[in-house]
């Protein structure tokens, strides 16, 4: 029970790594707040959680809605934030558009900005802190994936920078770098178009079975903001099968 009367703030909780790691939070105590686009989603995660959450709809390329969101969570005050929302698109270069590479940045890197903005004159008053999501993207460049690869590449800048700037007032900062997890944004369809499938496959899992649950990135959230990790922050810990291990 290491979130016992925590009050945490879950976004992209609809499905996926979001939603295990609401199911997880609740589990363990804490107070939740779950938030996403897909109302019924949300309605969905909150009949598997063992407490009833507080269900907020928000869309992250909406920042107005982003402060919303945090100030609806830190009611009764805000311990953790989990920055979980996110989106991928991916294919050729020369037929990616300019539109969709805005797009990615705004709700992948200036969302997770702008929640953290938000949440951070809370977090300095419980001395909490916030574990967003990077992405093996984060650590190298990847075929056909400019744009989530520079969205998250942004992500960790974000992360190592307020983690430097708020450390003094008692708030960690740091990020998660999941490999292929096995989600509904994890097992899109692929792109049509000129791919070179030896390009993408250097980056499967290495271990056995090496693909990622979403309970196995709830669990390094659940570490990261607990006291367990009181010595961690501004660190970017990769859960990916081994995908990065050469």
């Amino acid at each position: 029970m290491r979130f016992q009367g925590k009050n945490v703030l879950i976004t992209g909780a609809a499905s996926g790594i979001g939603r295990a790691t609401a199911i997880l939070f609740a589990e363990e105590g804490a107070r939740v707040t779950i938030g996403d686009m897909n109302g019924a989603g949300l309605e969905e995660t909150a009949t598997m959680m063992i407490t009833a959450p507080q269900i907020k709809t928000y869309d992250a390329a909406d920042f107005d809605s982003c402060r919303a969101l945090v100030a609806a969570a830190a009611t009764d005050g805000l311990d953790v934030l989990c920055n979980i929302s996110g989106m991928m698109k991916w294919g050729p270069t020369l037929e990616f558009s300019e539109d969709d590479f805005a797009r990615i940045l705004a709700v992948n890197t200036t969302s997770t900005f702008a929640m953290c903005k938000a949440a951070l004159p809370h977090l300095i008053k419980s001395k909490g802190n916030i574990v967003n999501t990077a992405s093996t993207a984060a650590l190298q460049g990847i075929a056909y994936t400019v744009a989530y690869a520079a969205s998250k590449h942004g992500v960790a800048a974000i992360t190592k920078s307020l983690a430097i700037e708020f450390a003094a007032k008692g708030v960690r900062i740091n990020a998660i770098c999941p490999g292929h997890v096995n989600t509904p944004m994890g097992n899109a369809a692929p792109p049509e178009g000129d791919v070179d499938w030896s390009l993408v496959m250097r980056n499967v899992p290495k271990l056995e079975n090496g693909m990622c649950e979403p309970r196995d990135i709830a669990e390094m959230f659940a570490f990261l903001a607990s006291d367990q990790a009181r010595k961690v922050t501004g660190a970017l810990f990769t859960v990916d099968g081994g995908q990065l291990a050469g």
